[in-house]
């Protein structure tokens, strides 16, 4: 089995944080992990520090390869930094699209 995982401490969110699926939104200085194994994207975050792990609204999504995984965590935490009730977006640019989604044309 191939996995990669992504983890980025520190990250401030914009007002409206990040939406998550158990608890609602969260804001404030968050850790964004990604875990990609056999063609799906894993994104969860925390309060920096804190025990509990939440699901990011959007989370899972399929992403065919590693490379793209990392271009997705990147993205993701670009999101959370936007905040507005921020979710895992659905298609990256170029040709490493996290959701496997054609390419606007």
């Amino acid at each position: 089995m191939t996995w990669a995982s992504w983890t980025t401490r520190g990250v401030y969110s914009g007002h409206g944080g990040v939406l998550t699926e158990e608890v609602g939104p969260l804001s404030g200085d968050l850790t964004v992990h990604t875990t990609w194994a056999e063609g799906t994207a894993q994104i969860t975050v925390q309060y920096t520090d804190a025990a509990d792990w939440f699901t990011m609204s959007g989370s899972p999504v399929p992403c065919q390869s590693e490379e793209a995984s990392r271009s997705l965590h990147e993205a993701v935490v670009e999101a959370v930094r936007r905040g507005a009730a921020a979710t895992v977006p659905t298609a990256l640019p170029g040709p490493d699209r996290a959701a496997g989604e054609p390419a606007a044309e």
